[in-house]
């Protein structure tokens, strides 16, 4: 099924592959669902049925003009796991994907779900205010959009660099690995690159924690610049009862292209 259908009439570009117990990715911003390029090997490797997906605006999917904010952003996803009758599955969202998962949750229970990962997740409040003073400022969020409107291509080329640490980490990622990046981020709408700022970037996710009921693994770079992990990870798996968190040091925001043997083994420990 290469398309399922969001309860707007958005088309939603699906990958379903093998057989096993099912795993839904769910992709960063500005990212596509194959940006999970070495997870999805390793899955379908140690037996799972790996699900990835666009988020709406995003890759191969429809690209409307408006719904980019979480409620249907997690209203997506429930068509996804709906429209594949998914159950017992586990949910792994990258960056911006951690909140779908926080609030398809409060929206839509864990009746389906078994396990939730969140990876250099965004959740569960990334703005700086005074109850999140060690937030991300305003500022950086209005400059993202500015430069995004003014040159979206030279923008992504030079986020992708903060996004993999290039020149900050031992193990560089390869000039490949950047260009794939700018490819998949190219693929977006740009409408929906500017709105998805806000909403990765305002949205506050705190009163969905309650909703993970389910054993909850949050993995994150103690160097993320782009998702600083004191007010994501380290908050989230503080405020998610039972979560365990596993920094990673040194380590920047892509994990999964900088580390991606050490985040494929964590994930399949944890699935297993």
């Amino acid at each position: 099924m290469a398309y399922i259908d969001a309860k707007d009439g958005t088309k939603l570009h699906v990958k379903d592959m093998g057989q096993g117990r099912p795993v839904v990715l769910i992709h960063g911003w500005p990212l596509t669902g194959d940006m999970f390029e070495y997870q999805t090997v390793a899955l379908l490797e140690a037996g799972y049925r790996v699900i990835t997906y666009d988020r709406r605006g995003f890759g191969q999917s429809g690209h409307p003009a408006t719904g980019y904010n979480y409620d249907t952003f997690a209203d997506d996803l429930a068509s996804v796991i709906e429209g594949l009758d998914l159950q017992d599955v586990s949910l792994v969202g990258f960056s911006m994907g951690g909140g779908e998962i926080a609030r398809y949750l409060s929206r839509h229970g864990a009746s389906r779900i078994a396990k939730a990962v969140l990876v250099a997740s965004v959740a569960p409040y990334l703005l700086k205010d005074e109850s999140n003073p060690d937030g991300v400022d305003a500022s950086v969020f209005e400059d993202m959009k500015t430069q995004i409107r003014e040159d979206r291509f030279a923008f992504l080329q030079s986020f992708a660099k903060t996004f993999y640490g290039v020149g900050l980490v031992s193990r560089p990622v390869s000039q490949g690995v950047l260009d794939w990046s700018f490819v998949l981020g190219v693929m977006a709408s740009p409408k929906a690159t500017i709105d998805c700022v806000m909403a990765f970037g305002t949205t506050d996710f705190r009163p969905d924690l309650a909703s993970f009921t389910i054993p909850t693994l949050v993995i994150h770079g103690t160097a993320d610049k782009t998702v600083p992990i004191d007010p994501s990870g380290r908050a989230a798996a503080n405020g998610i009862a039972g979560a365990r968190l596993i920094e990673y040091d040194g380590e920047p925001h892509g994990l999964f292209a900088t580390v991606p043997d050490r985040l494929n083994k964590d994930l399949l420990e944890f699935l297993a």
